[in-house]
């Protein structure tokens, strides 16, 4: 519930929760049972690739750069019109991460 009760901005309110109320989610009981929560946010827009994210946890790691929001956009746009997109047709949109300190790319195998 932590989730849903915060206090958004109006853009991330639309991107996370606008369709919340049409059955686009799975809603399951919460910590006690009192109520019911959304098993996930049905996000508009794929918001670890925008943000990134860091992080560790029992066995496994993560370390996603951020990109770049018109480049995701356009990715996006190229789904729709051709879900079947090769990876080498959906890099001509976006190239790469966006980090927003700089930083180099030592190779791009594996």
């Amino acid at each position: 519930m932590r989730y849903t009760e915060c206090r958004l901005e109006a853009l991330t309110e639309a991107m996370l929760l606008a369709d919340l109320d049409q059955n686009t989610v799975d809603f399951v009981p919460n910590f006690d049972n009192s109520q019911k929560e959304p098993s996930l946010l049905p996000a508009r827009l794929p918001t670890i690739l925008l943000n990134g994210s860091s992080g560790i946890a029992v066995g496994m790691a993560t370390n996603i750069p951020p990109h770049n929001l018109g480049e995701l956009v356009d990715v996006l746009c190229a789904l729709i019109y051709n879900p079947n997109a090769t990876l080498q047709e959906l890099l001509e949109y976006m190239p790469g991460p966006d980090f927003p300190t700089g930083g180099l790319i030592m190779g791009n195998l594996g």
